[in-house]
């Protein structure tokens, strides 16, 4: 989601305040989020070795330049046939300490679950788990006040996917054995990240920004991913390598430069381009690896998980629609709309036998992808046709379009969704029971009865449309009379 971290972050789904990247001022810059959200500018903090990096350079570097400004006239002379005299201690440091360096590396990498990739940790599970344990203290308190009821049905649905998630994964024994907690934040920014102890943070924007289930099943799926694999710790380990590597680089510009001017802007550039080559670059793969994974997860739960590209191109035209800048992807920490719904696109037949080999119940055969488009046309078809017989003059194209209609444009003619418990009105895109997901949404744990397109408990009743509780936005539930009359769709050929 630009990317939309950049302007609402999680997806990139994440509160604002908070970067993506290891800083000096935040540890909860490890938490990665799904690429659209930012995090909250009082964010809990823990200060980071990165202000010691850049003391440590600067004060290296101003005490050799005193040094060499205090030598005879001909010091450079005097170094020359030091550095000859000493060459073969110099030699034998060099390499010790690459030895020295090789072996930390070597005996510090780690096979990541899931995709059993090689990585950097410089840290034990326990010490940063004490870490993610503050910081989550910290987001408690900062949220305290704007958490929803649990009573309330919008928890209740969201504890209910995590839940399932939970349990229908549990043969990844770094998913099973963390504990999950669901807290749902009353607030309209599009964003939720999970902690590295399992701690779900969801705000109410997210829920009303998701067009059905099996969209916030794949986004719950993509943030837990985060966490079950370990992505804060792989950044926070390359933060600590690059500081220690960056205290060289510091110390020879703040050494070799004359003046402190330009000391001080060779310092700046250093940082800016270790962003862009190093830190930049590994978020947007480790937000990669975790749609990829995330997109495992929700078909093992039964999910459909051609939502996951319908949702991004969801956030694309909501974007545009709000005029949001699109901020070159080497400058981003998430990777493009359109480079993400590539790569789903080709990552969704995978899962799809994934889905399968799972005992799934069939989906519908219409694509939610093609729906969504066949959709979007006719609606800018309809909004062109009244531009033209002086209903809305001037206006035509995506212009003519809301934020808040997006959803309800991905919900026409859609697959049956979740089924309300009794005691809900059925109207609108998200109510959920607080029991597992009832019909054509997700699919049961293998010990539930199948009933229709997905099983559901004997004593809940079933229904085709998305229950939505009174307590939801009443945007959620009028979306649909926004929208002009659906007309029927012919076949398409499906486009990625």
């Amino acid at each position: 989601m630009q990317s939309s971290e950049e302007q609402s972050s999680g997806t990139r789904l994440f509160p604002e305040g908070i970067s993506p990247t290891y800083s000096s001022t935040s540890l909860c810059a490890q938490f990665p989020h799904i690429g659209t959200l930012e995090s909250p500018a009082n964010a809990p903090s823990i200060a980071t070795p990165q202000a010691v990096t850049k003391a440590g350079g600067y004060y290296s570097g101003k005490e050799r330049q005193e040094m060499v400004g205090g030598s005879p006239p001909n010091r450079k002379e005097l170094l020359k046939q030091a550095v000859w005299r000493y060459r073969w201690h110099i030699t034998a440091g060099g390499v010790l300490l690459l030895v020295a360096l090789s072996m930390f590396i070597f005996t510090h990498l780690d096979e990541s679950p899931v995709t059993g990739r090689t990585r950097l940790l410089l840290f034990s599970r326990e010490n940063f788990m004490d870490l993610a344990n503050a910081t989550s203290e910290g987001y408690m308190e900062l949220y305290k006040e704007s958490f929803i009821p649990l009573e309330d049905p919008r928890h209740k649905v969201v504890e209910t996917v995590v839940k399932h998630l939970a349990q229908r994964n549990q043969d990844i024994e770094e998913l099973s054995r963390v504990p999950w907690s669901v807290h749902v934040v009353d607030n309209p920014a599009i964003n939720a990240f999970v902690l590295p102890n399992g701690k779900v943070f969801i705000f109410t924007g997210m829920l009303e920004a998701v067009a059905d289930i099996h969209q916030l099943t794949f986004i719950l799926g993509h943030e837990m991913a985060h966490a079950l694999i370990g992505h804060s710790a792989e950044q926070a380990s390359l933060s600590h390598l690059l500081d220690v590597l960056s205290l060289l680089v510091l110390t020879a510009i703040w050494a070799v430069c004359p003046q402190d001017s330009l000391a001080a802007l060779g310092h700046w550039v250093q940082g800016k381009l270790v962003q862009v080559m190093f830190n930049r670059p590994f978020s947007r793969k480790l937000e990669a690896e975790a749609d990829k994974v995330g997109l495992q997860l929700a078909a093992k739960a039964c999910a459909d998980v051609r939502a996951g590209p319908v949702f991004w191109q969801q956030m694309e035209i909501s974007d545009q629609l709000r005029g949001d800048t699109n901020v070159p992807e080497w400058l981003s920490t998430h990777p493009s709309h359109r480079n993400r719904i590539a790569q789903l696109d080709r990552l969704v037949p995978e899962a799809l036998e994934l889905r399968a080999a799972c005992e799934c119940p069939a989906l519908p055969g219409t694509d939610p992808r093609t729906i969504f488009s066949k959709s979007v046309k006719l609606l800018l078809n309809s909004v062109q046709v009244k531009g033209q017989d002086g209903e809305h003059k001037g206006t035509g194209g995506l212009g003519a379009l809301t934020p808040a209609q997006v959803p309800a444009v991905a919900n026409q003619g859609a697959q049956p969704q979740l089924a309300a418990p009794p005691s809900l009105p059925q109207a609108g895109a998200l109510g959920a029971p607080p029991s597992l997901p009832q019909a054509g949404v997700l699919g049961a744990p293998p010990s539930f009865p199948q009933a229709g397109a997905l099983g559901a408990p004997p004593s809940l009743p079933q229904a085709g449309v998305l229950g939505a509780p009174p307590s939801l936005p009443q945007a959620l539930v009028s979306k649909q009379a926004e929208l002009p009359p659906p007309r029927k769709l012919e076949e398409e050929p499906k486009t990625s």
